[in-house]
């Protein structure tokens, strides 16, 4: 198939390329280069020993859109382009519904007017809120806390719409839980630009000595230490799930929504200790105060994915460490 990744110099986007370029699919990335880089795109074709088509474009521009479903002949799309940090969406609202809502809008306008009707959303477990029970499955309540969420949560909805409007759609939404981890040749990972959002990317940049220690924001939650606790999956695995969701679309008319996560809680001073004991590196941290908005747990009940994509995590928490520790370690500057 010819497949369009929107968003595919990423994090996520660029693990999914190698993999869909691996297993003979013809990839084809739209990016805008806002929140990743362009030497990204040769490291994945060292990987794959394959040419990459690349398009230096912005979603919210649907003539372009358009000309790229049309010369590159695309069967289907792969939508990760839109920004994603929680805190930044607070602050910056209107950024993001400009970017992820009317930017998704422009290119499902763009695949309609070309009758390009399979699509893959990256979507997240933000759209849960306070979970009302774990582990969270898809028929839990949505209430995301954020505006980054809420956009999520706004696009499922348009996707929902889209679908119920026109029986020829094949719309797959995939909420993520917290993506971790590099490709095991060390050739790409998770690259934050200024201060990271995230933990891992935190803990790595502390290990390599970019900051003096990690802030742990509250250790008195309900858990098993005290400190909150996430579901951590391998980027690679998440990268696997969306080839399972291309194929399993390509015979599923309709919108379908899947969890991607592993099922298991890991707390931050457990994600801590399985750094130090992966990488033989010391972690310094602080206990601070805890973040206003912040849960306590959140995990998948990733059994809907694993039933009717066929898909199982395959990586553990000590390859998630281990990997990232060595993309930082070989891209240190």
């Amino acid at each position: 198939m010819n497949i369009l990744l929107t968003g595919g110099l990423g994090y996520i986007g660029s693990h999914t390329a190698t993999v869909l370029s691996e297993q003979g699919h013809e990839v084809v990335v739209l990016d805008n280069l806002v929140n990743s880089d362009r030497g990204v795109l040769k490291s994945i074709e060292l990987i794959t020993g394959k040419s990459i088509s690349f398009i230096e474009a912005d979603i919210c521009d649907t003539g372009q859109l358009e000309d790229v479903l049309i010369r590159y002949e695309i069967n289907a799309v792969i939508h990760f382009a839109g920004l994603k940090a929680v805190g930044e969406s607070v602050s910056y609202p209107l950024d993001y519904y400009n970017t992820n809502v009317r930017g998704t809008i422009s290119l499902l306008q763009g695949m309609q007017n070309q009758g390009v009707r399979t699509l893959i959303f990256s979507s997240s477990a933000t759209v849960y809120g306070e979970p009302q029970y774990l582990p969270l499955d898809e028929e839990h309540s949505t209430l995301p806390a954020s505006p980054y969420g809420r956009t999520k949560l706004y696009i499922e909805g348009v996707l929902a719409d889209l679908a119920a409007s026109d029986s020829d759609w094949r719309i797959a939404a995939l909420r993520y839980f917290n993506p971790v981890g590099a490709h095991d040749s060390g050739l790409i990972g998770e690259r934050p630009k200024g201060l990271p959002n995230n933990l891992m990317p935190y803990i790595i940049q502390v290990a390599a000595g970019l900051h003096q220690e990690l802030h742990v924001f509250g250790d008195c939650y309900p858990t098993v230490d005290g400190t909150g606790v996430r579901d951590y999956i391998h980027v690679m695995d998440l990268a696997e799930g969306h080839v399972a969701a291309v194929n399993y679309i390509q015979n599923k008319h309709g919108f379908s929504l899947f969890n991607l996560g592993t099922g298991k809680g890991t707390s931050v001073l457990e994600l801590i200790d399985a750094f130090e004991n992966a990488t033989k590196q010391n972690i310094r941290f602080t206990v601070t105060q805890p973040r206003s908005g912040d849960i306590a747990s959140s995990f998948a009940n990733p059994a809907k994915a694993m039933q009717q994509l066929k898909w199982m995590p395959k990586r553990g928490i000590a390859e998630m460490c281990f990997s990232s520790w060595k993309f930082q370690h070989l891209n240190m500057k």
